[in-house]
């Protein structure tokens, strides 16, 4: 979720509301320092090191990282001309980075009209993430987008039985499902391989990239497409989910203790971030 994109409270589809007697603004946005040292790579080359980044939440958007310009190596950015305009945030000027022999043209942006409220960001500049070679915290590559303090995943297991059905197919039945909690998210129930009859799976091409969790593997069941998905290499932090196949309840029909699941609110994904789709081409080439 975080703080300002999917359904976080500053989000255009926040799952709650704030208890307030008159309306907020339409868009809010959240400056704060992201308390950790960050990198930029650029043609195989460090080009912005620093421990005072700060992290923009626009409504809509993944959190964006603003390094101060002083701290990006001296002739990497050159400004292009090319010149937009932010609604809140007025005129911003954009750079073509060069580094040992690499060139990348909109490859990073700062506000130069800031109003006098935005101050945190003045004499910053973000990079586009897809033109850089990789961002890292302190010697460890981060993806997808700069860390949001406000997205947190919960796991746990519980004795619930959990039932699977595609018209009168049996697909799964478990009495050990593991539960997964996201933020802004509705609860995800993953089930073991073991409780599964595997043959109604039918793997498809095309896979997705989720920054906390890692690549997800997706299966048709029966007519249903992309039915169901699995992290069958999840990334360490939600290694209990590892494997375990997640089911679409609006596509086949999921029991939990004899009551049929629905699609909630929250559970829709959307893949999109500042400057780009969110793909697998990063992950899959690091």
């Amino acid at each position: 979720m975080g703080l300002a994109w999917q359904q976080g409270p500053h989000s255009p589809t926040a799952l709650g509301r704030f208890l307030t007697p008159e309306p907020l603004p339409e868009r809010l946005l959240f400056a704060e320092r992201l308390r950790r040292r960050m990198r930029v790579r650029f043609g195989g080359e460090w080009i912005a090191d620093s421990e005072d980044v700060v992290v923009l939440h626009e409504p809509g958007r993944y959190p964006v990282a603003y390094f101060p310009l002083s701290s990006v190596r001296p002739g990497v950015l050159v400004a292009d001309g090319h010149i937009t305009r932010h609604r809140e945030l007025g005129e911003t000027s954009w750079f073509t980075a060069n580094a040992a022999g690499h060139r990348a043209e909109r490859a990073a942006w700062q506000f130069t009209g800031l109003p006098a409220y935005a101050g945190e960001l003045e004499g910053r500049a973000a990079f586009a993430w897809p033109a850089m070679d990789a961002f890292y915290e302190e010697d460890e590559r981060i993806l997808g987008h700069a860390a949001d303090p406000y997205h947190r995943i919960d796991i746990r297991d519980t004795s619930r039985t959990m039932e699977v059905r595609s018209g009168d197919t049996p697909i799964a039945r478990t009495t050990r499902p593991v539960v997964l909690y996201e933020s802004g998210f509705a609860p995800r129930w993953y089930v073991p391989r073991e409780d599964i009859q595997e043959k109604e799976l039918t793997p498809v091409e095309g896979r997705t990239f989720c920054p906390y969790k890692g690549l997800a593997d997706y299966y048709d069941i029966g007519e249903s497409k992309r039915a169901a998905w699995s992290y069958r290499d999840a990334y360490a932090e939600v290694g209990r989910v590892g494997d375990l196949v997640s089911f679409e309840p609006d596509k086949v029909e999921v029991h939990l203790d004899g009551e049929r699941l629905r699609l909630e609110p929250g559970q829709q994904v959307v893949p999109h971030g500042a400057d780009r789709g969110l793909g697998t081409e990063e992950v899959l080439t690091r």
